[in-house]
């Protein structure tokens, strides 16, 4: 039998990580390999900053993958709720946290993102949680994933979808 696990290490995200959640919300905006944003616009921006500000907050959790050789940390996965007054991208209720992932580009394709998505998926399971939800822009590949994990389209924004995936039958 092989084994198709990436060659990962995965642990959980601390307050240690907030500065490289925030690089990794910058490869998350830059999906398409073009600097659009640069993380100095993300993070003065309100709406995207809330995504990292102050990590970790009481609700918040999340996963850092690194490269088991080097130690070097290569992706994240967190969720965290955002409140009605200030919604993000992926917004459908305060109970339902907004989850954002990203790998380096070095490291895309390799199973890295799908290792990170599924421990925070079991994480909410394990909280109790009944959904998560996220938004997806238009040609990002990433969104075949995150169909192959359940998550399906609730909602349009612009040039992306709201997608949910319900945690409890």
């Amino acid at each position: 039998m092989t084994d198709t696990s990436p060659p990962v290490t995965l642990r959980p995200a601390t307050e240690r990580d907030a500065d490289f959640l925030a690089d990794i919300l910058l490869e998350a905006f830059n999906w398409t390999g073009e600097a659009r944003f640069t993380r100095e616009q993300l993070l003065a921006d309100p709406k995207s900053a809330q995504y990292v500000a102050d990590w970790p907050g009481p609700d918040d959790f999340g996963v850092i993958a690194e490269d088991p050789t080097t130690g070097e940390r290569i992706g994240a996965c967190w969720a965290r709720p955002l409140p009605p007054e200030t919604p993000g991208y992926g917004y459908v209720a305060p109970d339902v946290p907004e989850l954002t992932l990203g790998v380096l580009p070095a490291h895309r394709r390799r199973g890295v993102g799908k290792a990170l998505l599924d421990a925070v998926v079991a994480a909410a399971g394990e909280r109790g949680l009944a959904r998560l939800s996220l938004s997806v822009e238009d040609g990002n590949g990433v969104a075949a994933l995150y169909r192959s994990r359940g998550f399906v389209p609730v909602g349009r924004d612009g040039d992306a979808d709201t997608m949910v995936l319900d945690l409890k039958p």
